[in-house]
């Protein structure tokens, strides 16, 4: 099978669903920003409004499509028979998946940043940031919990609980110094104090928490067992 067919192959196994999420975000997000005003919506509310979905939809988005990508091929045996082997081709359906999500979520800062809805003080390659560290965190934080879990219902159940509980606790745990070097959606909560260090430290263990799904897919045993009854 060539390369092309290759990754061909594993866009149709991440499904529609997980490339149209992210477009469709992208647009609504952009009509917001052409017609937020006509609605009615008062121009600080709608800033928010935006960097809120760039910060908080975009990774919600990648947390749970990477949660379930472990669990497209349904018969386990049939994990270990894919082309080139099993994880390879998980990491080819998360760089498509997650490409896409990529491709948009610039895009739209791109265009919030030319047209003057950007007033974050970090803006350029860095205003990337907002939406890039919290949304690999929460895509390791899916992969991994697939691969430990083996199932998708608790691992998209996990997703959506940090997602839930960094949106209720975050205001609460403001003042707690361990906490601010972990939470998600530190932009929107108490802006630029100590984001750099909040977005490097979210970066560095979202590779320790995408280490540790590759290794556990690894496990032919764990591998071959599939979601448990």
């Amino acid at each position: 099978m060539k390369p092309v067919d290759l990754w061909r192959h594993e866009a149709r196994r991440a499904g529609l669903p997980a490339l149209l999420g992210p477009p469709v975000l992208a647009v609504l997000m952009l009509l917001l920003a052409t017609f937020g005003a006509r609605l009615g919506s008062r121009e600080e509310n709608t800033r928010w409004m935006l960097m809120g979905a760039l910060e908080m939809g975009v990774p919600l988005l990648a947390g749970v499509v990477a949660a379930t990508l472990p669990s497209r091929d349904p018969v386990a045996e049939l994990r270990l028979a894919i082309p080139h082997g099993y994880r390879p081709a998980l990491l080819r359906r998360l760089a498509v998946t997650l490409g896409c999500t990529a491709a948009c979520a610039v895009a739209v800062s791109a265009a919030l940043m030319a047209s003057g809805w950007w007033t974050f003080a970090y803006g350029g390659a860095a205003g990337q940031l907002v939406w890039l560290a919290p949304a690999l965190w929460l895509a390791a934080l899916g992969f991994f919990a697939a691969a430990a879990l083996r199932s998708t219902a608790a691992a998209t159940s996990l997703v959506a609980f940090v997602w839930t509980g960094e949106q209720l606790f975050g205001g609460a745990l403001a003042d707690n110094p361990a906490y601010r070097l972990l939470h998600l959606f530190a932009t929107t909560s108490w802006g630029s104090d100590g984001w750099p260090i909040n977005r490097l430290f979210l970066l560095a263990t979202a590779v320790l928490l995408a280490i540790g799904g590759w290794l556990l897919l690894g496990n032919t045993e764990r591998v071959l067992r599939g979601e448990p009854e």
